[in-house]
């Protein structure tokens, strides 16, 4: 197939194009320089002249808890263009398959755990990263919608839980927690500082997958798209707390200091472990455990600190 793939350099876009699935499809991934995806005639006129078979849209404006408190306008509204320029686009050129990345962010903030797909809209978002969630919800009823009115048209959302790898983002201004971590423990291992501060007081549980895994999940989704549900949750079926991240990171990278915590800061969700329900009855499983993902990722950062391309 020729699959568009929106959000190409990004974390899991890159990792999608590096995918060996990959190789057996003409991939199109346009830069945002190439294609504003907040345009929504320049959209429009790619689709149409691009023709792609399938979409795969997992551009986005992303960032850590830090960076959503900022600018929770920006998510919002950034998020929201693109994905439906990208939906939109995508019927208005006859695409029959789309995959759009949802967001375990989508999930109330006082939800059971785990969840399930049919609780997104059911209480509350967590105010940390509203902005962001409502977009995600917003392009992802867009797909239903669209699918419940054409049969012809097969538009599916995965929700993946928390993400990490390879051509991740290392910047504390902007990055999420496994790669803020990492840095945190090799900057702590260069300056031989004895201390690590935690914001809350580590209890705090998430869910995160390696992004290798995401696009395996990904591109077996796409294979199979008639056998999706309607949104699936893409997740490792385990949780721990930050805590136990910031432990792992620490084995990984070599660091034997203490952790000191900091209570006045915002930690975030109690708790966040998607279902896998949906995701085992469909046949897949991801396949990279913490330990290793966290090795993989750390390679990739001293990489890109010794002047490999990021």
């Amino acid at each position: 197939m020729r699959v568009l793939v929106t959000g190409g350099r990004g974390l899991v876009g890159r990792n999608l194009r590096e995918h060996p699935r990959a190789a057996e499809h003409e991939i199109v991934a346009p830069t945002s320089a190439e294609l504003d995806l907040t345009d929504r005639a320049a959209v429009a006129g790619f689709m149409a002249a691009a023709r792609p078979d399938a979409v795969i849209h997992c551009a986005g404006r992303v960032g850590g808890i830090q960076a959503n408190i900022a600018d929770p306008a920006g998510f919002l509204s950034e998020n929201l263009l693109m994905g439906f320029n990208v939906v939109e686009g995508a019927r208005a050129a006859g695409v029959r398959r789309v995959i759009n990345l949802g967001s375990s962010c989508m999930y109330p903030r006082d939800g059971a755990n785990p969840l399930r797909e049919e609780d997104v809209l059911t209480g509350p978002l967590e105010p940390t990263n509203e902005g962001y969630a409502l977009a995600k919800i917003a392009v992802a009823r867009l797909c239903s919608y669209i699918s419940a009115s054409d049969p012809a048209l097969t538009y599916r959302t995965l929700l993946p839980c928390n993400l990490y790898g390879h051509y991740d983002k290392f910047d504390p201004a902007v990055s999420h927690l496994v790669p803020a971590i990492i840095v945190k423990m090799h900057d702590a291992r260069q300056s031989g500082a004895e201390t690590v501060e935690i914001w809350g007081d580590g209890s705090a549980r998430r869910e995160f997958m390696y992004a290798g895994d995401v696009a395996d999940g990904i591109w077996t989704a796409l294979s199979r798209i008639d056998e999706v549900p309607d949104t699936m949750n893409l997740g490792v079926g385990q949780d721990r707390s930050i805590l136990d991240y910031y432990e792992t990171a620490a084995r990984v990278v070599g660091w034997e200091g203490r952790f000191v915590h900091d209570l006045d800061r915002p930690s975030g969700m109690k708790r966040k472990l998607v279902s896998i329900d949906r995701q085992t009855a469909f046949g897949w499983a991801p396949s990279v455990d913490l330990e290793e993902g966290i090795a993989l990722t750390y390679r990739h950062y001293l990489e890109t600190l010794n002047g490999a391309p990021a």
